[in-house]
């Protein structure tokens, strides 16, 4: 005797239930039999009590004996009928109650997701500002939209869902504003994003190194952030924004570099104290590139570069140290980054403790151990500090990295091999490409206007055109008006 061949969806239930979390409810209390599939590790138990009350209500007042008529006496509106063999697999694996009735080509997909689990707490961590809003994203993708549209009043704002993992099947979304982001970038986004061929989207970080341009380059090409501020500044300005579900991050772009130096609390005080605290974010890059390197270069090559009362306290703090200059750098730099570390993988009280103290026994220990100078710690400290000036995270991490293959092309060719680091790091740089836009915009290709929000922030009345590399379909977001100085003194 031979068993008949199950269907696709047959079979697919029937793996479904091999697990004990798989249930397969008959409703005894309709005649006509009905049944409900479900996952109950996926729904909300609640919701499903109060369905089934209705239901049963509903069965006193009615016969029900089609599945048309069971969902029509179900107080939804989010009932889809199909019988879509695929629909129906993934709506399962979503959290959705399956309705069957024997005999029916038809299934019932009742959508009653739970939301256990997920983190209510919205506000940034990581992006942490003292001016301006807090308000940031959490793992719950429909929690993550409602922020963005709650800021964003208008149908200008498209949404468009699409579906990447061949196993985790996670629901990705693309957000742009019509009328304002330019249709070619719409376009290149979302080609990239469905010619992903990948098993699991734990995070939407996965999809920036998917979708990224060149993944042979420590720097990242789009920007990431936790924040709704961010995101839709990004959107306004043309940008398009990716969130995956189970993500607490978007990515924007196209990115340039400068909008990794960029913070929102720039906007939020006065341009002139904004611009500011841009140029130091920035000079701070360049020292925690380059200062531990030049010492090392100045202290191995050339030593007439440094002025006589300093190469003294050099040679003086210097003079029971064993190493090679290349050899205590190292030492020092690895020490900062295994704090580091440890202190990012420690609960928050513990690590900020051994940060501090680990910090201070360790290198007080170096100095009297002489395994290193004093004035190198002071070097290393402020380079340390500097790395993490930058707002988004992934650029401190590239700057971090940098910073060994330049030290060691300085130990061995001095204040060469520095510059041979940087000639190499620019053009790099120029080389880059977001979404098929040129890195160093608007630095290189130049684009002076644009330089208005590089560098510097300028004030609202300079800044209020969009960035035009992006090629926005409207370049105007705000109009600026035409004020009189005036004065309520009367001087007479």
């Amino acid at each position: 005797m031979t068993t008949p061949m199950l269907s696709d969806l047959d079979q697919f239930l029937h793996n479904c239930s091999r697990s004990s979390d798989f249930l397969t409810v008959p409703l005894s209390f309709l005649p006509s039999g009905f049944k409900f599939l479900y996952y109950k590790t996926l729904i909300d138990g609640d919701k499903l009590t109060k369905l089934l009350e209705g239901l049963q209500e509903a069965a006193r007042d009615q016969a029900i004996e089609t599945l048309k008529q069971l969902v029509n006496s179900l107080p939804s509106d989010e009932i889809e009928l199909t019988k879509d063999s695929a629909r129906i697999q993934e709506a399962l694996l979503k959290g959705y109650l399956l309705i069957r009735q024997e005999k029916e080509p038809h299934y019932a997909l009742v959508p009653i997701p739970t939301k256990k689990g997920m983190r209510t707490n919205n506000e940034t961590d990581i992006e942490f500002s003292v001016i301006g809003p807090k308000v940031g994203f959490v793992e719950d993708l429909e929690t993550n939209l409602h922020l963005i549209r709650a800021q964003l009043c208008t149908p200008d704002l498209i949404v468009k869902e699409l579906t990447i993992g061949s196993v985790s099947k996670s629901k990705v979304v693309m957000m742009y504003m019509e009328g304002v982001a330019n249709s070619e970038n719409v376009a290149k986004m979302s080609k990239r994003l469905s010619s992903i061929d990948f098993d699991i989207v734990f995070d939407t970080s996965q999809l920036d190194q998917l979708i990224s341009d060149n993944s042979f380059t420590p720097f990242p090409l789009f920007t990431t952030t936790e924040r709704r501020d961010r995101v839709v500044y990004a959107l306004s300005q043309g940008q398009v924004a990716v969130i995956s579900e189970g993500s607490p991050y978007f990515i924007t772009g196209p990115s340039s570099l400068f909008d990794f130096f960029i913070s929102p609390e720039d906007y939020y005080m006065p341009w002139l104290l904004g611009s500011f605290f841009r140029v130091i974010r920035i000079f701070g890059v360049i020292f925690s590139l380059f200062a531990t390197a030049l010492y090392v270069a100045f202290t191995t090559y050339h030593y007439e570069v440094i002025p006589k009362e300093l190469l003294n306290r050099i040679i003086y703090s210097r003079q029971s140290v064993p190493f090679p200059p290349v050899i205590e750098v190292l030492f020092l730099e690895a020490t900062v980054e295994f704090l580091r570390e440890a202190g990012a993988r420690l609960p928050s009280r513990i690590g900020q403790t051994l940060g501090i103290v680990g910090g201070v026994v360790l290198g007080q220990a170096a100095v009297e151990a002489a395994f290193t100078s004093n004035i190198l710690i002071i070097i290393v400290s402020l380079s340390a500090l500097t790395s993490f000036v930058t707002p988004i995270y992934k650029m401190s991490n590239a700057i971090r990295f940098l910073r060994f293959p330049i030290i060691i092309l300085a130990s061995l060719w001095g204040s060469l091999g520095i510059v041979i680091c940087l000639i190499f790091l620019l053009i790099h740089l120029s080389r880059l490409r977001s979404l098929g836009y040129p890195y160093t915009v608007p630095l290189f290709p130049l684009r002076v206007k644009d330089l208005r929000d590089s560098f510097i922030r300028s004030s609202y009345a300079q800044i209020n055109k969009r960035q035009s590399y992006l090629k926005p379909v409207s370049s105007q977001r705000y109009q600026v008006p035409r004020r009189k100085p005036t004065t309520d003194f009367d001087e007479e």
